[in-house]
């Protein structure tokens, strides 16, 4: 397996194999790379002889000389048998050593089951803390193709969900609330059914019109303090995330819906990934105080997600994780995340175990010095 870094014509076509591929992820994506570049991180774009892509994220440590590499959702599957992966993976690793890397971290989205995890800890990894905020995630397969009452895919998807679920969603749907679709990768007259497409897109005619969308991301990061505040959850700053989702949109990468009253007030939205055949729930938040007359937002933002994997034929509308540090399993009744559990197997969605996250040190003193340096004051980064 050589190795080399990526030329401008590879570049050039990135995301084709790292994001659109089988088991992509926007976390490999150039958009991610450029933006994590922004906030002091190194992209490095390794290229196999065979054309399979790689993107390293790597720090420099202060003072001493050396760096960490983050492989941010990587290797991604590409569809390959599990032992081509963990080879790619430990060929990776030995180039990026002698390169100076004294430290790699991998967290591929690969499923427990397949034995990933036991072949790359032959090649000298190990298992750590996840760095991004859950190991495992929940997950609904799109392959019903109707069912036993005749309905279509979406009809069949729809009846699978919860009662209660069922319910919310039309009550919200009935109370008038509107969702407006910012998403670059369909044209103004494709939004279908049940969407609105955003100012951006009316005014650009490809939903790319940065200040609109800028405005509106801003506004959601808003909505999104006041859920965190209410829930009591992290959030990154407002300016990392917005420009993330500004490059996600248009790279079109990145679908935000936005939930609104018959007035245009903002009452809702939800980011989601769209890669490796799959659409990726990301970050969602609603106002607590207009649940009585619009019941529902968040159940509705999520059909309406899956309504748009579905039209595009994706295989899966992936949930995202529910696990936290501490508890890297399924949630069970009296913890706080079994509330969001529930909420997401309302919709049909089932556990996925993946292998989580893995790292090799190379250099053990530099990489503890390096941690020590990196706290430093001026050390942090994004």
């Amino acid at each position: 397996m050589t190795i080399t870094e990526a030329t401008s014509a590879a570049l050039h076509d990135w995301d084709r194999h790292t994001v659109d591929i089988a088991g992509g992820n926007v976390y490999q994506s150039r958009a991610w790379a450029e933006q994590r570049a922004r906030v002091g991180w190194r992209p490095r774009y390794l290229v196999f002889g065979d054309g399979y892509r790689l993107l390293s994220l790597e720090r420099p440590w202060r003072l001493i000389g050396g760096s960490s590499a983050y492989l941010s959702r990587g290797p991604v599957s590409a569809g390959e048998p599990v032992q081509a992966t963990a080879a790619r993976l430990a060929e990776a690793a030995d180039w990026l050593i002698a390169r100076g890397v004294d430290v790699i971290a991998t967290d591929a989205e690969i499923e427990a089951s397949s034995g990933y995890g036991a072949l790359i800890e032959e090649h000298g990894f190990r298992p750590i803390e996840e760095i991004q905020p859950s190991r495992h995630r929940m997950a609904l397969a799109l392959d019903r193709g109707g069912d036993e009452e005749g309905d279509n895919d979406e009809a069949a998807y729809f009846r699978a969900f919860g009662e209660s679920t069922r319910q919310l969603i039309r009550q919200c749907e009935k109370a008038g609330a509107r969702i407006v679709r910012w998403d670059t990768r369909v044209p103004t007259e494709g939004m279908g059914d049940g969407f609105e497409a955003s100012p951006a897109a009316r005014r650009s005619g490809d939903g790319a019109a940065t200040a609109p969308t800028a405005a509106a991301l801003n506004r959601f990061y808003d909505l999104m303090v006041a859920t965190a505040a209410r829930r009591h959850f992290a959030l990154r700053g407002r300016r990392s995330f917005v420009d993330w989702s500004l490059a996600g949109i248009a790279a079109g990468h990145t679908v935000y819906l936005e939930a609104l009253t018959r007035d245009g007030e903002l009452i809702g939205g939800a980011t989601f990934y769209r890669h490796g055949g799959r659409l990726t729930y990301s970050h969602s938040a609603d106002r607590a105080d207009v649940r009585r007359t619009y019941p529902g937002v968040p159940r509705l933002l999520l059909w309406r997600a899956i309504q748009i994997a579905s039209r595009e034929g994706m295989s899966e509308f992936d949930m995202a994780g529910v696990d936290v540090r501490g508890a890297r399993r399924e949630p069970v009744e009296g913890e706080e995340m079994f509330g969001l559990y529930t909420f997401k197997r309302s919709f049909g969605a089932t556990w996925v175990e993946l292998t989580g996250n893995h790292e090799r040190v190379a250099r053990p003193w530099r990489y503890a010095l390096g941690r020590v340096t990196a706290r430093l004051p001026g050390g942090g980064g994004g």
